[in-house]
């Protein structure tokens, strides 16, 4: 763990040496909140973006300003310029009911596009075992605008995570005990399967060929 952390913090001090701007995206979920914690130690001013889809669970947004007013970290909401009474298809039906990767596009994707055109260096904390897509992501991979996605955490496993959090005394989401291990939008999000069949993934977006919002594909 020690050499993990001492290769992240190496790596981000190089970015920030050499010029360059950084920001981080995060979704306030128990397993980024480690990642959270490790680049505010290392630059407390680099900003963490919260995506404000209009959809969270309130637990989620109550977590995310607590652990704000707790640590200090440097938050910065964000949102759609479509207001969600106007997400709607044709036959009047919000967008996540008929077309849910247009819905990601317009409330994830979309907002982030100013970002990436004003910093450098994207953070991220994407695991490798969490899809097939993230299978094969490297440590960084050039993005749209010219940003560079930097995911200092790809080969984490879930222990590692876990361990972080113990060592420091982290929190963990307030929907994780009562099953909902990957948090996202309250309409596509389940609890998990206590059957111990699936992954944590498999709890959004039930029932569709879908594990990505694209915010890690649409901007590579």
């Amino acid at each position: 763990m020690e050499k993990a952390l001492d290769r992240i913090k190496k790596e981000i001090k190089d970015f920030s040496s050499g010029g360059k701007k950084l920001f981080m995206t995060s979704s306030f979920q128990t397993h980024s909140i480690p990642l959270i914690h490790i680049v505010h130690n290392v630059d407390p001013e680099i900003p963490i973006y919260f995506i404000d889809t209009g959809y969270h669970f309130t637990e989620t947004i109550e977590f995310k300003n607590e652990l704000k007013d707790k640590y200090g970290f440097n938050v910065v909401d964000i949102r759609s310029e479509v207001s969600r009474i106007n997400q709607r298809d044709a036959a009047g039906n919000l967008m996540y009911t008929s077309d849910p990767d247009y819905c990601c596009y317009i409330n994830k994707v979309q907002p982030l596009e100013p970002v990436l055109r004003e910093f450098d260096i994207w953070i991220s904390g994407v695991r490798s075992a969490q899809t097939k897509h993230r299978e094969n992501l490297g440590r960084t991979v050039e993005g749209k605008h010219g940003t560079l996605h930097y995911h200092p955490v790809i080969e984490w496993t879930s222990k590692m995570i876990y361990d972080y959090r113990k060592t420091f005394d982290l929190p963990e989401h307030p929907l994780e005990k009562y099953g909902y291990f990957s948090v996202g939008c309250m309409p596509c999000t389940r609890k998990i399967d206590m059957s111990g069949k699936g992954s944590e993934r498999d709890t959004r977006w039930f029932g569709l060929n879908k594990n990505e919002c694209g915010l890690h594909t649409e901007t590579l």
